[in-house]
């Protein structure tokens, strides 16, 4: 396994990164995570998805053991060997820590901090040039009044289940609706549609993970004066859309040419989609010259 892993500071490879099965992210899957990835060896929208990981980890009254700046120093130590002439994908999980057989939060005294680096999986070509087919998922949403989907928690059943569901059917991925009956993402990924020249997602009390690469496509869209807006969409609306596409941290924009058996607009990747993508990448590459007092490059270090 061609991974580095920092468990509480402590580096080791993939095959040999231990965690306690005592750990409650073991075994209830209690704690939170983030996903990114690295454009010239820089975490993308590296100071957002902090933002995000702290706000799901106070949701789960969760403490940070780190500030953000040792959190970067972290990230920086883990990847700076992995894939050094490439790209590199990163997850940090914070899990309640280790304790007793229990779901009292109290008999965790420290949470554990994780962070693991992969080379960036390279996507094949087809997936852009081609289109890929969505099924819609038979499991919903879970609703926020049980457990707020904008907690990037580590219990992931839900989006398990309706992957599962998109395995089976030979699909990329699985649509998800909310307990209304509305769209609302999909299991590793948010989703977005064209109609009539506009994109349009489903707005965040549909049930959704805040994305932010989702966030991000909005500045994408004013960039090129593409309106991008929040819209309800029902299962109905794909009827009559021209385009579709999902986003993700690692997979950026992904058309999607079918949903089930009906072909979405004239069944191959739309010109608004294609644009979007485009643009999308010189903005991420751009954005990872700019200077930030976090982002880490994961860069060698030249002795002195």
């Amino acid at each position: 396994m061609d991974a580095t892993v920092n468990i509480n500071g402590v580096l080791s490879r993939g095959e040999h990164a231990l965690i306690s099965v005592f750990d409650h992210g073991f075994l209830y899957g209690d704690g939170v995570y983030e996903t990114l990835r690295t454009y010239d060896r820089r975490p993308f929208l590296f100071e957002p998805h902090l933002d995000r990981l702290r706000a799901s980890a106070r949701s789960l009254a969760i403490v940070v053991p780190v500030t953000d700046q040792e959190l970067a120093e972290r990230v920086q130590d883990t990847m700076r060997t992995v894939n050094p002439d490439g790209e590199v994908t990163l997850r940090i999980l914070i899990t309640r820590g280790i304790g007793d057989l229990s779901y009292d939060p109290a008999v965790c005294p420290d949470p554990t901090l994780v962070v693991i680096a992969r080379p960036l999986p390279e996507l094949a070509e087809t997936l852009t040039r081609d289109g890929v087919r969505l099924v819609q998922a038979h499991v919903i949403r879970n609703s926020p009044e049980s457990v707020d989907p904008s907690i990037k928690s580590n219990n992931l059943l839900n989006n398990v289940l309706a992957m599962q569901e998109a395995v089976r059917e030979g699909a990329f991925e699985a649509i998800l609706l909310n307990h209304r009956g509305e769209l609302a993402e999909c299991s590793q990924s948010n989703l977005f549609v064209v109609r009539d020249g506009e994109v349009l997602t489903p707005p965040r009390d549909a049930g959704l993970l805040r994305g932010v690469t989702r966030a991000f496509l909005f500045e994408v869209g004013a960039d090129l004066g593409v309106v991008v807006r929040e819209a309800v969409l029902r299962p109905s609306d794909l009827d009559t859309v021209d385009e579709l596409f999902v986003t993700s941290t690692n997979r950026e924009i992904v058309p999607a040419v079918a949903v089930g058996d009906h072909t979405i607009g004239s069944g191959r990747p739309g010109p608004v989609t294609l644009r979007l993508l485009a643009r999308f990448r010189e903005l991420a590459l751009a954005h990872a010259h700019e200077s930030s007092r976090l982002a880490p490059t994961g860069k060698p270090i030249a002795s002195c």
